[in-house]
Order: structure tokens, then sequence, then C-alpha cells
């Protein structure tokens, strides 16, 4: 993987040239410094325009951008969860983007007020054991994974994890709070193992033969595959909520004492060599066209139309609906 990084990282700074500039912009970033150093180290030796980066998670930088107000520093934020974006966008925080910067960009992940970017695309699936389980034998809904009876106690889920969290405001937003705490409900009897926000130690466990199945991101997927492990992806029906995808996004704040800065750096962002930096490394579906994607990904135009429609805007209006039903069936 190191030599995979470093190799993109010198397909991403050839031809470039150092410019000469005393600028600076202050990120604030939910994403691991393994995805933001390499495309900020190329940002900066391309534009000569330094990064201060401040990383946390989602909730930490959201709280920390409250708290400051119109004092924050930051200029970027470049979130990991839709529902991270769209409740910052809901506060008003970030400023209305050009056309310039979302006109490349996927259109069913652009949220329609433009207020912040998306910039990767991971979809929700189930991953099963090959092992243990044939694909036929799993339900065409991940509504009906509850009925599936005979795997009581070998289900695994990360209900801490911000893409959990999104996938069940995206079951509100489908089917409502009733089918939704219904499904919680029918899956809390089957006595499920929360690997709380580690979707890694969750394919851990699989691989072992703890659990036979477990709901996660493609990505944590294709990763366990390089690894030769007996895990498969399977997608349910189209359109299925348990199919949903959910952006990564980045954000100029209106506090931004640098936009113009600001903007070159989201610009950066959905460029062709970090697109497929983000492809190479985290196999995550980049958000504009012509990129070449590994033959174990299924293409972009074929999972899009597995996922179910629904507005960016929908899944932070029901995160805080989410996380109550979580907490009411004792699972958060």
């Amino acid at each position: 993987m190191r030599n995979a990084m470093l190799a993109t990282i010198g397909l991403l700074l050839t031809g470039t040239t150092l410019a000469q500039s005393s600028q600076s912009i202050t990120l604030y970033s939910g994403r691991g410094k393994t995805f933001v150093e390499p495309i900020v180290q190329q940002f900066e030796k391309k534009t000569g325009i330094k990064v201060n980066v401040r990383y946390g998670n989602d909730a930490q930088l959201v709280a920390a951008l409250r708290e400051e107000g119109n004092r924050s520093p930051a200029d970027v934020f470049w979130g990991n969860s839709v529902g991270a974006l769209g409740e910052l966008a809901g506060e008003g925080k970030f400023v209305k983007l050009g056309t310039s910067l979302t006109r490349t960009v996927s259109p069913d992940y652009l949220p329609a007020d433009r207020a912040w970017l998306p910039t990767t695309i991971r979809f929700r699936t189930l991953a099963y054991n090959t092992e243990k389980i044939k694909p036929e034998q799993l339900p065409d809904s991940v509504l009906d994974l509850p009925k599936m009876t005979a795997l009581k106690g070998r289900i695994g889920w990360t209900v801490g994890y911000p893409s959990f969290q999104d996938f069940l405001a995206g079951m509100i937003a489908q089917h409502g709070e009733a089918t939704t705490k219904t499904w919680l409900e029918g899956m809390k009897a089957l006595q499920p193992k929360d690997y709380k926000t580690s979707n890694v130690g969750m394919l851990e466990a699989m691989r072992s033969g703890e659990i036979d199945v477990g709901l996660t991101n493609h990505y944590y997927i294709q990763r366990v595959n390089r690894l030769n492990y007996p895990i498969d992806t399977y997608f349910f029906k189209n359109g299925d909520i348990g199919n949903l995808g959910n952006a990564t996004g980045a954000a100029i704040l209106k506090t931004s004492k640098n936009t113009a800065a600001a903007t070159r750096f989201l610009s950066t962002l959905v460029g062709k060599d970090a697109q497929t930096f983000f492809l190479s490394v985290n196999f995550e579906y980049p958000v504009i066209g012509d990129i070449l994607q590994p033959t174990t990904m299924r293409p972009f135009s074929e999972v899009s139309k597995r996922g179910p429609k629904i507005d960016p805007a929908a899944l932070p209006k029901n995160i805080e609906k989410a996380q109550k039903l979580l907490r009411d069936a004792g699972l958060l």
C-alpha cells in the first residue's frame, strides 16, 4: 500500500512548480491523515499556499466550529459524513460555492444549495463470509435482514460510525421513523455484535469466524480483498436503502480570511489527480468521470443505480432522530 501511495503522490507532483506565496489557509479535517496529508503536500508544492490542518472526528470539529463562532480560524471544513456537512450548512456556516467548482461533480450527491462539494462517494452494503454464506441466502432488502433468524448472534454492525447513522437517517427519510424503529427492534432481537466505530475490527471478526455478515461501507471490503479474506460484497435490490450512497465533502467557512485560496484547495480535491489518489488508496468512488477503476469494483454507473435517490439534505435533517432511536433502543 505504501508503494502505491508513493507512486500516486509522485504522479500528483509531476509537472508542478512551486509558486512563491505567503498565503495560508486553515483546514479542519474529519478525514484521516493518511488521506489528507499527501493532498495537502501536493497542494502546497504546487501553489505555495501553506495549509494548517486540525484533525478530529466530524463531531469534534462541528462542536469546535460552533464554540468558535465568528472567531474560528477555519477556512475549509473537510467532512467525513453528509450528516456533519449538512448540520453546519443548515446553521449557515458555509459560503455558497460557484459553478466553476460544482459543474464537474456528480449532481446526484451535490446539495441543491451548493453549500458543500462532494469529494468521494461510499456505498453502504452487506459484507458476508463466502465460506459460511451464499449470496442467494441473503434478503433482497436490508429491511428484511431482521427476518434472518438463522443469523442470530452472527451479524455485525458499527452503530457509532457516522456512515451507519447516516444510513439510519436515510431510512427515516425513505421509510419513516416507525419503520426504522421497527427495523432496529428486529435487529436487536438478533443480538448483533456491535464493533462501535471499527469496521476493520468487524471484518477481522468475520474472517476469524465470529460473525457471518456485517453492515459496512463498500471500500472496507475492497481493502480486505487484497488480503484474500473470504469476504465479499452483497448489494440489495436496486433502490434499497441498504445500498445508500454517501459522500464525503468539503466546504468553505464564512469565517474564512482567504476564500480564494480555499477555493483553490477545493478545486484540487475534485481534480483528476486527487480523485485518482482517493480511489487508489481507499477504493472510494470518484465524483468526476474518466477515472479508471479497479476490476474488483463494480462500475460507478452500475452501483449508483442500486442506491436510493435521496436528497443529500435529507440525511442531516434526520441524524438527530436516528441517534435518538439508537439511544431509545439502548444501542448508543
